[in-house]
């Protein structure tokens, strides 16, 4: 909650320049139509054809240059609005591109970092506001590293091996990992191992040992766990089902 409000009052704060050039763009549209033209006329009208040519003329020079402003400014930033488009401005780009990027999904710096970069923000612009979004707490890595083991130990049974591999394909930092993945321990792994063990052996039934066995240890591999823990669990789970493993050597896994 408390980061939806930092959120909330960073981007509050944030439109810079971009107000003013819209209210310029709007102000056109303010004046009331009936204002324009149409009165001067019929005064012109009822006072002669010299008062006629002079009302009309003031009235098409006052809505020429309410088109013109709307050409030259105000349409232009009124249309990027419409279309979702970022401001022109490096800083102001890079703020609403991370923005759009953090909405719903927590990103470490260096994701971010990557995005600004493939959309040639400048460095110097990338810097300030990645900047500043650690200082409001938009990004932490820290955080993001304990939220990701948390979640991928627990919905896919990722080891902390594995675990940390992926952490550093997102750009965490090696002390950052190494505090995240420590909370988990090794008592904690097997037992997430036994369970992953224990969903998948009905699956290898009617196989011989050696190929269930190879199945389900390199199941365990595949999600980083080590391979004297994965043969020891597997071998116990098939003991409990009456395979004999008395023989059966590291050479099978």
């Amino acid at each position: 909650m408390t980061r939806r409000t930092d959120w909330a009052e960073y981007t509050s704060g944030s439109a810079g320049p971009g107000d003013d050039a819209y209210g310029a763009a709007a102000a056109p549209y303010e004046t009331d139509p009936s204002a324009v033209g149409p009165r001067e006329d019929g005064a012109a009208r009822q006072g002669g054809g010299r008062g006629r040519g002079a009302g009309g003329g003031r009235g098409r020079r006052r809505r020429e240059r309410a088109e013109s402003s709307a050409e030259d400014g105000g349409a232009t930033s009124s249309s990027r609005a419409e279309k979702g488009e970022p401001p022109r401005d490096p800083v102001e780009q890079a703020r609403a591109i991370c923005l759009r990027l953090l909405t719903g999904t927590p990103r470490t710096r260096r994701q971010l970092a990557d995005a600004l970069r493939k959309r040639e923000i400048p460095d110097e612009a990338a810097e300030e506001v990645l900047s500043r979004f650690e200082e409001v707490g938009l990004i932490n890595d820290g955080a993001f590293a304990d939220a990701w083991v948390e979640s991928r130990h627990h919905g896919r049974g990722l080891a902390r091996r594995a675990l940390a591999r992926e952490l550093r394909t997102k750009g965490v930092d090696a002390t950052l990992i190494d505090a995240a993945v420590s909370q988990l321990d090794t008592e904690q792994e097997e037992e997430t191992a036994r369970d992953l063990v224990a969903r998948k052996l009905r699956a290898t039934r009617g196989l011989d040992r050696d190929k269930r066995l190879r199945r389900l240890a390199g199941m365990l591999a595949r999600k980083g766990y080590p391979e004297g823990m994965s043969l020891r669990v597997v071998r116990q789970a098939l003991e409990e089902e009456g395979e004999d493993t008395e023989y059966l050597g590291d050479e099978a896994f």
